[in-house]
């Protein structure tokens, strides 16, 4: 089976929806699948919601949708650093789910994991746990937190070979891992794709089998952009 494909857009025709939740790799600026992200934007999709740890800046990442408003609802843990997410969530525009950060991701590695929900001191007290059933063991009280089964996983790997294996570098590995896990599809872009029984078994950060389709993306190009954020 073929997962590589020679554009974003090839690599999305046929799943790409309105309506779709869609669960995103990526923290702060590091691992952004910004050529599936623009890729999705040029298909005009509309009213996604969006599981990722962040929404990017107002004109990189998930930020270049939101530009747009194809975006109808995010669940996130961080949303600094976005006035379109600013805007359009305080006149209630956008729909907002926070999450705590190991929460979400834990409810996406549940998802890739096939568990509907699980029990978590985070949160207990605070508005985070409004509406959540509550649960005591052994003296402490929980909250029932659900795991994320998304339509989509869209991704960014450092390095991964044909069949899907891939290596995420540094902070890319935070999110990209379990949010390639909970997707129905996961399409993955990756930085440089190589031949099977290249990398190191023990290096595999990501088995190929929750890997659907592949990219190859533009080292240098995202280098120049996230000097630019940082300047």
């Amino acid at each position: 089976m073929n997962k590589v494909y020679g554009s974003a857009a090839e690599a999305l025709d046929g799943i790409l929806r309105d309506d779709m939740l869609i669960a995103a790799g990526g923290f702060g600026l590091s691992g952004i699948p910004e050529l599936l992200l623009q890729a999705i934007k040029d298909s005009g999709v509309k009213n996604l919601t969006f599981a990722s740890n962040n929404a990017g800046v107002d004109d990189f990442g998930i930020g270049i949708l939101l530009q747009t408003r194809q975006v109808k609802k995010m669940l996130s843990s961080y949303v600094g650093e976005n006035d379109t997410f600013m805007q359009q969530y305080l006149s209630g525009e956008l729909e907002l789910e926070f999450n705590p950060q190991g929460t979400l991701a834990e409810r996406m590695r549940a998802g890739g994991a096939g568990i509907p929900g699980f029990y978590t001191k985070t949160g207990v007290g605070t508005q985070i746990a409004e509406g959540k059933e509550h649960k005591d063991f052994d003296g402490e009280t929980y909250i029932l937190e659900r795991g994320i089964f998304a339509d989509l996983s869209i991704v960014k790997a450092w390095k991964a070979d044909t069949t899907g294996n891939a290596i995420f570098r540094k902070t890319s590995r935070n999110f990209n891992p379990p949010a390639a896990m909970c997707g129905k599809i996961c399409v993955m872009e990756v930085e440089e794709i190589v031949e099977p029984g290249t990398l190191d078994p023990d290096h595999i950060h990501l088995p190929g089998i929750y890997v659907h389709r592949l990219i190859e993306g533009t080292h240098e190009k995202r280098i120049e952009k996230r000097t630019t954020r940082a300047v």
